[in-house]
């Protein structure tokens, strides 16, 4: 084998290499880390329920804030809570 058919012989591995990484959505991040990239509907779900679930929370939380806060009102703890818990998450 000659110096320039090794060459070629690289290169075509090389790039067979790449279209495979490429076909299982095998990505390369900035400093060279391999990861898999899922990009399918799966995942966008998965997205989509986690933000839904995160922004629910957050309504938790702030309403948990207020009445650690709040000490002016009439309504008691004990009744916050109880209307928190018959607020069951999505």
């Amino acid at each position: 084998m000659n110096p320039f058919e090794m060459v070629i012989g690289i290169v075509l591995i090389v790039t067979i290499g790449s279209i495979v990484r490429a076909k299982y959505g095998v990505r390369r991040d900035r400093h060279g880390n391999e990861f898999l990239a899922a990009n399918n509907a799966a995942t966008e779900a998965e997205t989509r329920a986690l933000q839904a679930e995160i922004r629910a929370l957050k309504d938790r939380i702030q309403v948990l804030e207020r009445i650690a806060t709040d000490t002016n009102r009439a309504v008691t703890l004990d009744q916050e809570i109880e209307s928190l818990r018959d607020r069951s998450l999505p």
